[in-house]
């Protein structure tokens, strides 16, 4: 096949990661997750990994405090997050993940470990660390040395 006739890389990557997101919801669907919103995993990765407030997370995610707002209301109305005071600051509310959104990360995460390992058994070690390594170039090193992004990666 010629360079020309090559599927176009970038729609790979994204027909790839629709692929992904498309078995990561069916499988927390079978486990009782069936509503997830399209922020939901990074929210629950965010504040799973240190909770925060709305301000926070709105930064993290590069939208208004108003959109991080809406997004942390709908998750409280399913059961995944909960507002706390901040022990540190009267005033201010940490967003915690529930018991709920506790065991929907611990299913998302349980998914990502196992589509992995099925990866590495159909194409190899070898394969699946050579794609690691160019996804780690790709992201850049901004964005994998970053400690807010570092916190998602595990």
């Amino acid at each position: 096949m010629s360079a020309s006739r090559k599927p176009d890389f970038g729609i790979l990557l994204l027909l790839a990661d629709q692929e992904f997101v498309r078995e990561l919801r069916a499988s927390l669907a079978a486990q009782g997750f069936d509503e997830q919103g399209r922020s939901d995993g990074f929210v629950l990765r965010s504040v799973g990994a240190n909770p925060m407030t709305i301000s926070a997370l709105a930064e993290r995610l590069e939208i208004s405090k108003q959109g991080a707002g809406q997004i942390v209301d709908d998750m409280e109305s399913r059961g995944y997050v909960e507002r706390h005071p901040d022990p540190t600051d009267g005033r201010a509310r940490l967003i915690h993940l529930s018991e709920r959104g506790q065991a929907a990360l611990a299913a998302a995460r349980k998914f990502h470990q196992t589509y992995e390992r099925h990866l590495r058994k159909e194409h190899g070690d070898a394969a699946i660390d050579a794609v690691r390594a160019v996804l780690t170039s790709m992201a850049g090193e901004p964005q994998t040395t970053d400690p807010h992004f570092r916190a998602l990666m595990f």
